[in-house]
């Protein structure tokens, strides 16, 4: 199962932890009857991508949900293969999450971020790459990009609105960092994807 962080976003805390808690784990072994719940909820994934009815993404987004809890329910320790460190580089990774969204609009440096923590910037980086294998400069970007993609499908506003919200004076310099990104101009990106 492969979906990217535009079609499955958590928007609130819990399903945030529990997302980054699941999605952290390399393998987890679960008891036969156990996993026939899991299979289940792929299966229902897989007929509504197939059969793609009216509210199908939503079903997906639903079923993912249900997949998650019951992964987090049925492992018997889902800390088992963690990064070397876990609970202490989870927690600060979702400290920086957080951070990350209360201030995207303002600060875009990893040094602010590591600052904020009271961690150096190799510290900080080393907490993102034990975490999800990323740098902190490349979740930053990532959450730009996420921002940005979500803002020109959900509204109309135009790509200089977008920029601005999020932090950017620059238009044109928000435009290239969006291409650079996906190859694509934002308006050019709405267009392909609304």
């Amino acid at each position: 199962m492969e979906f990217d962080a535009e079609f499955y976003h958590p928007s609130d805390k819990l399903s945030a932890h529990r997302f980054r808690k699941v999605s952290n784990k390399s393998f987890c072994r679960f008891e036969a009857e156990r996993f026939e719940r899991l299979r289940f909820l792929m299966e229902n994934i897989f007929e509504e991508c197939l059969n793609k009815q009216e509210g199908y993404q939503d079903a997906i987004r639903a079923n993912l949900e249900l997949f998650f809890i019951n992964c987090t329910r049925q492992s018997g320790n889902p800390g088992s293969h963690a990064a070397p460190g876990g609970d202490y580089v989870m927690d600060r990774f979702e400290e920086f999450t957080e951070l990350l969204e209360r201030n995207i609009a303002t600060e875009k440096q990893v040094v602010y971020y590591a600052g904020e923590m009271n961690l150096s910037s190799y510290q900080l980086n080393d907490i993102t790459k034990r975490a999800v294998g990323k740098t902190a400069s490349a979740l930053i970007s990532e959450y730009i990009l996420l921002e940005a993609k979500r803002n020109l499908l959900a509204t109309p506003n135009q790509v200089k609105d977008i920029a601005w919200n999020l932090g950017y004076e620059d238009t044109s310099y928000f435009i290239r960092f969006f291409k650079k990104q996906t190859g694509l101009t934002p308006e050019l990106y709405r267009h392909n994807f609304k």
